[in-house]
């Protein structure tokens, strides 16, 4: 990129290691300017070197890009005092769970409306106990930035600034990290419930022939699974619908669909067998042990009532060495979902599936990747009101 280039369009990730799984949040900005924009580290001079299709990497200590972690950080709060004076009084505070501080924010010494996240990490009676360090507070990360696309400015006349360090880190990121001593228990008595109590064979039995995600959220999901799949393999598509988001060419796989309504699978060119089962009624999967090198779910896992049973069934039917994958995102048959489901953020959703993925002592090498921000296709139903593309929030381990 010459002297000249004031702008850029990046893809910045920022990868990490936490005790549970290695994460990679990657999120898409179109309008980084080089003249106004405020870069740690040496991001700026490193990126703006850069052509298009160019990456730069730079590695950052614990507390440089977020502030450091700090027990004063972690506090008592009144258990009375939580959501009163606001419209969320009714909010019912969880072990484990991210609130906003708005709902404590006398105790917390903040201000009305304030969105940043803070975590409960106890409880008594009569107390919480409140952290709120930044989520990647404790944690090394490294920075990747990709230009996208490049743009030359002839006359700068202001703007505001961004800082490329809230780009990266607010917003969610380190949210998906498991809490000890909630487990799963901050998402509801088990099996979970829904709003929607129909059996799912008779909600499903008229086929639903429409996309769950834009042009680019599908495309994201592609290149997920092209890097983690390989030409040959046996492969089970969970919950299938009418799309396996395989990369490539379909024939490279042998593929199994296990879905709700048999014509919408018929419709899934991916798919080289099919079968229809309801995995809240009959949670055992119809295979020998060993069976499927690859088994993936997409933007399905918030149906299931009974999770815990059909990780096992994933882990059971995959061979030594396979890999098992759950994407998820922010569109679903809205009833049809657990219940917390929409109450949890989004970083949540994804700390909810790796809990799942943690119970499993044969899932080994976790792995979480999320990828938000970039434009929704102009041709998108949804374009008018949502301008971002449905985000994508993966998690992946294999068996030992």
């Amino acid at each position: 990129m010459n002297n000249r280039t004031k702008r850029a369009v990046v893809e910045f990730s920022v990868q990490w290691q936490s005790p549970y799984a290695t994460h990679r949040d990657r999120i898409y900005a179109g309008k980084i300017d080089f003249w106004r924009d405020f870069f740690p580290g040496n991001l700026h001079d490193g990126i703006k070197a850069l052509d298009i299709g160019g990456k730069y990497v730079e590695h950052f200590a614990p507390g440089v890009l977020v502030p450091p972690y700090s027990k004063v950080h972690v506090r008592h709060i009144k258990k009375k005092d939580f959501g009163k004076d606001t419209a969320a009084d009714a909010v019912s505070p969880v072990v484990g769970r991210y609130y906003p501080q708005d709902l404590a924010w006398k105790q917390l010494n903040c201000f009305p409306g304030d969105t940043t996240p803070f975590r409960i990490i106890g409880a008594t009676e009569t107390s919480l106990l409140a952290d709120t360090n930044h989520p990647l507070s404790q944690y090394a990360l490294t920075v990747a930035a990709q230009i996208l696309d490049v743009q030359k400015i002839a006359v700068q006349r202001g703007g505001s600034l961004t800082d490329v360090a809230d780009i990266l880190c607010q917003n969610g990121p380190g949210m998906q990290i498991p809490t000890e001593k909630a487990e799963m228990s901050m998402y509801g008595a088990y099996p979970f419930q829904r709003a929607n109590a129909e059996i799912d064979t008779e909600f499903y039995r008229t086929p639903r022939l429409v996309q769950h995600l834009d042009n680019t959220a599908r495309r994201h999901v592609r290149d997920i699974y092209g890097r983690l799949l390989r030409p040959g393999m046996q492969i089970l598509d969970l919950m299938s619908s009418i799309e396996s988001h395989l990369p490539g060419n379909t024939q490279d796989y042998s593929v199994t669909g296990l879905g709700l309504n048999d014509e919408e699978m018929q419709q899934n060119r991916a798919l080289s067998t099919y079968m229809v089962q309801d995995l809240n009624t009959f949670i055992t999967l119809p295979f020998s042990d060993k069976t499927f090198d690859a088994v993936l779910c997409t933007v399905s896992i918030e149906y299931l009532m009974r999770p815990f049973e059909v990780l096992a069934e994933i882990e059971r039917v995959l061979l030594p060495g396979g890999v098992a994958v759950v994407v998820v995102s922010d569109r679903w048959f809205p009833g049809k979902e657990m219940v917390i489901w929409p109450d949890l953020h989004p970083f949540e959703r994804q700390g909810y599936v790796l809990n799942l993925f943690r119970r499993q002592k044969a899932l080994i090498n976790l792995h979480t990747e999320s990828i938000r921000g970039y434009p929704r296709p102009d041709d998108d139903r949804h374009s008018a009101s949502t301008f971002t593309s449905d985000p994508i929030f993966a998690v992946w381990g294999e068996k030992q």
